[in-house]
């Protein structure tokens, strides 16, 4: 009898499951939870875009677009690049709209890689960057930052981790988990790095509307970067849009044509109703986004501060709409402390490791919450802290000791 032949391919068998969806799985499950784990604002987009919407439905405008995306929105793109960051794209070569930024990503790499082809990924990340380099028949190469350097890529960490196999760079900042943000000065350092080895960038600036502190840097607009960028962005996080996947990557003709090839036969097209909401948002959508923005920085103070309060030392957040909190104090692992919190409290939150191995130790909070819900799950977190003995000034002293033993 031969032997069976493997039903999943290899490739795929050996992908993790995602570590944020575990986490929030469970949390459905459960009344009565503060859900701090996914990112999802809890803003509806604003009512002019969820009317045109409806306005499209209504007239029947359910057809297919181009595979590039609708013209219009792809041109609104193409000035808010432009006007935003400084950067010109011609609408009709050098802009894809995808079905969300996770497609344009899946599709970028695709372009790019080739078997054995290595991609430089800074960790921690969002989970499916490193997956989605294997997907694509890559091999992702790892590079750490750290909380003493403020979760920023130091580009001596790009020049050590490159090799002859080295083609792409992936970029994410603002970054999700840690809402680190990078200036333009020390993007301009990466860059350097970048032309010396040939890299393409893909930079993941889906937060970018989210900087609270300083202003935002595209990083195709660095010198000499354009053609070698393939920006991402979208607007699930900005308009509050998450669930209408709508996404678009902007660089070279030769790259663009190549990845609309692929979209063209996995997803032919973004949905067009959420086409013609994302084109009204860019048209009409600034002020939302601008109380949005203010609204998440009035939260991230007090819930940053909360957690400091507590006995959890957390880095500033200065983008995104997470933290990064540290829970070495407690002696317990990340996906311990998450679980027993969540179990205990009724509080979801996740794993650092689900953003790497070197999220050991951290905990990731969406603050997209209302601050009375944050406050409360501040409360309940205190309590979790005083009944397993951490707290306070305590937890702080301990968290420091460790961090200095790790030095």
């Amino acid at each position: 009898m031969s032997k069976k032949r493997r039903v999943i391919s290899e490739r795929v068998a050996s992908l993790p499951p995602s570590g944020i969806r575990k986490f929030f799985d469970i949390a459905e499950r459960m009344e009565g939870v503060i859900k701090l784990g996914v990112g999802e604002p809890d803003f509806a987009p604003p009512w002019h875009v969820r009317e045109a919407m409806i306005d499209s439905l209504s007239r029947g405008r359910t057809c297919y677009t181009s595979n590039a995306g609708l013209w219009e929105l792809r041109c609104g793109v193409g000035d808010y690049l432009a006007t935003t960051y400084g950067v010109q794209y011609d609408p009709a070569k050098e802009i894809l709209i995808t079905v969300g930024v996770s497609e344009a990503l899946d599709v970028a790499l695709r372009c790019l890689l080739d078997l054995g082809d290595e991609a430089i990924v800074h960790q921690p990340c969002f989970v499916s960057y490193p997956s989605c380099v294997t997907l694509a028949g890559g091999t992702p190469v790892i590079v750490l930052t750290h909380e003493a350097d403020d979760f920023k890529l130091r580009p001596e960490a790009v020049e050590e981790a490159a090799t002859e196999r080295s083609k792409v760079l992936m970029l994410n900042y603002p970054n999700n988990p840690t809402g680190a943000v990078m200036s333009g000065e020390e993007l301009a350092a990466v860059a350097e790095v970048v032309e010396r080895h040939d890299l393409y960038v893909l930079s993941d600036e889906i937060y970018s509307a989210l900087t609270y502190e300083g202003e935002h840097r595209c990083f195709a607009s660095l010198p000499g970067m354009r053609e070698r960028t393939v920006l991402l962005n979208g607007f699930s996080k900005s308009h509050a849009m998450t669930g209408l996947r709508i996404g678009y990557a902007a660089g070279s003709p030769e790259i663009i044509e190549a990845m609309t090839k692929v979209h063209s036969y996995v997803a032919m097209c973004a949905p067009v109703s959420a086409q013609i909401g994302a084109a009204e948002a860019l048209r009409n959508g600034g002020q939302a986004v601008a109380e949005m923005c203010r609204e998440y920085d009035q939260r991230r103070r007090v819930f940053v501060a909360g957690l400091n309060r507590i006995g959890l030392p957390c880095f500033e957040p200065k983008g995104a709409f997470y933290a990064f909190p540290s829970v070495q104090a407690t002696g317990m692992s990340s996906s311990d402390f998450c679980e027993r919190l969540l179990v205990e409290q009724r509080v979801a939150t996740v794993p650092g490791t689900a953003f790497g191995a070197c999220g050991e130790g951290y905990i990731r909070c969406a603050y997209a919450s209302p601050i009375p819900e944050l406050k409360e799950a501040l409360e309940r977190m205190r309590t979790f802290l005083r009944e397993h003995q951490v707290e306070g000034a305590q937890a702080a002293s301990q968290a420091q000791a460790a961090s200095q033993r790790g030095k």
